[in-house]
């Protein structure tokens, strides 16, 4: 189960770190080291653009900001991070700059050169918020980018204007920051199942306490927009000028919102919740009772549709099709992903999913679709890969035989960068085939984890006919140039 944390991130209780086994005997797979030097030799010709960045504390979760500039050859975008560390300084919230370098314009021997133990120059710290405790998710909220969602081993989620909030010194002894709205209603810690509404400033939460809690922010987020001005005192954020209905200003961290609703369906710890993307009163969650449940507000707080055996073991991570809402993924702890079709999905017993992708050889932490386009997803994993498919090609693929063993159905790309397990991910949307993604390798190299902002080859997705036009203009004018 997810709760299970090491120094070093989530899913320490899970086993299967470092994902490319043990060498030794013939037959045995590739070590960690030998698969990242395979991999390393090919980032030139496998990546447009790859950045790579060792963290000198690991973070859980990783998540683009609003795109602040654009340039000739490169735009900067805000960057969430977290520092989970190890008692020494305090647990940190950390806002970056980054600078993502535009497709196509990156040198191959630009792309070759990094440093695994190197910070990187295309990320910058710009702010950071002395967190009470470790952040293990974040969430940005769509309707208004300044303002993030946070979770920490406690019962509660906390709301952050990023913008407002004061930049401080991350040193031993230094107060915690104070969020600038704390959301209650769970009755026991809240660790990891967090989600934020794509049409409506509505939370939604899942935890050990087996409920789906879900809030309103808009009155305060509102609030929060009008008193952006104010003045506030050092370290307090919003909390003086969030006074909407509904608050009740309270001891700790500021003005605690009430719940809108709790959901009780689940018989084990909730690991992860979303949201419908077209409506604030449907969404989904998944625990460690291996249910999928469905739920809508509108009809009350008992399931509308509880698959009982989405997958055979813990589901860790879901995700609502944002093109499509008929289609949900999920990744388990069974190493598999399995997308559903809504339509299809009937409570009790097992579920019939539309397809299971399976190329992962851990468990998986995280899943997530392309915000470009309807057919792609990626995953990632305890065993260091971050995989992307395309269900389009499930049944229209010639399978490659390698040996006597066929490549997985839909997928076509593994980016094998890290080296122990990749926590969490996420496809940026103002530039939909770049991806920043996180690991928990510390030990490997010789900082806190790993974070890598990278951008494969447009070869790879474009379509085949394209691909291959181009590729002969090319050749038609090499032929040129030597006649």
């Amino acid at each position: 189960m997810k709760e299970g944390k090491t120094t070093g991130g989530k899913g320490g209780g899970r086993g299967g770190a470092g994902g490319g086994g043990g060498g030794g005997g013939a037959s045995s797979p590739p070590s960690v080291e030998e698969r990242y030097t395979q991999w390393k030799s090919l980032v030139p010709i496998l990546y447009d653009w790859l950045a790579n960045h060792n963290l000198l504390w690991p973070s859980l979760s990783c998540r683009w900001g609003p795109q602040l500039e654009q340039a000739t050859y490169k735009n900067r975008q805000r960057l969430y991070l977290s520092e989970q560390t190890d008692g020494s300084v305090p647990n940190t919230l950390v806002i970056a700059n980054c600078e993502v370098v535009k497709p196509r314009v990156a040198a191959a021997e630009h792309i070759s050169q990094f440093n695994e133990e190197a910070r990187s120059p295309f990320v910058k710290k710009f702010k950071t918020i002395i967190h009470p405790g470790e952040v293990n998710r974040i969430r940005e909220l769509p309707q208004n980018s300044k303002i993030v969602a946070t979770h920490t081993d406690s019962p509660d989620v906390l709301i952050w204007d990023v913008e407002s909030q004061p930049n401080r010194h991350a040193i031993l002894g230094a107060t915690e920051s104070h969020p600038d709205l704390v959301l209650t209603g769970h009755q026991d810690n809240a660790e990891f199942a967090l989600a934020m509404c794509p049409t409506e400033p509505f939370v939604l939460s899942g935890g050990k306490d087996k409920s789906v809690v879900l809030w309103s922010i808009h009155d305060h987020i509102s609030s929060l927009a009008v008193n952006q001005a104010a003045t506030k005192s050092p370290g307090s954020g919003a909390a003086n000028t969030l006074q909407a209905g509904g608050v009740e200003d309270k001891q700790i961290g500021g003005p605690r919102v009430k719940a809108r609703g709790i959901f009780q369906g689940h018989e084990d710890t909730v690991e992860d919740v979303q949201f419908c993307p077209s409506s604030a009163q449907e969404f989904c969650s998944v625990g460690d009772d291996s249910c999928l449940i469905l739920w809508d507000a509108r009809t009350g707080s008992s399931p509308v549709v509880k698959v009982e055996k989405a997958h055979n073991t813990d589901l860790h991570c879901v995700d609502w099709n944002p093109h499509d809402v008929n289609y949900i993924l999920t990744g388990s702890a069974d190493n598999s992903v399995r997308m559903f079709d809504r339509r299809n999905l009937t409570s009790g017993g097992v579920g019939s999913p539309v397809h299971t992708f399976e190329g992962h050889t851990a468990a998986v932490l995280c899943v997530q679709w392309s915000p470009h386009k309807a057919s792609i997803f990626g995953s990632s994993a305890e065993d260091g890969i971050l995989n992307l498919w395309d269900y389009d090609k499930v049944g229209k693929e010639d399978q490659a035989v390698k040996g006597d063993k066929k490549a997985p159905t839909g997928l076509f790309f593994k980016h094998a960068g890290h080296r122990d397990k990749v926590v969490d991910f996420h496809w940026n949307a103002a530039d939909p085939w770049t991806i920043v993604s996180v690991s928990d390798d510390g030990e490997s190299t010789g900082g806190g984890g790993t974070l890598q902002i990278w951008r494969m080859i447009d070869l790879i997705y474009r379509p085949e006919d394209e691909v291959l036009e181009e590729l002969e203009k090319f050749k038609n004018h090499l032929q040129t140039c030597n006649s």
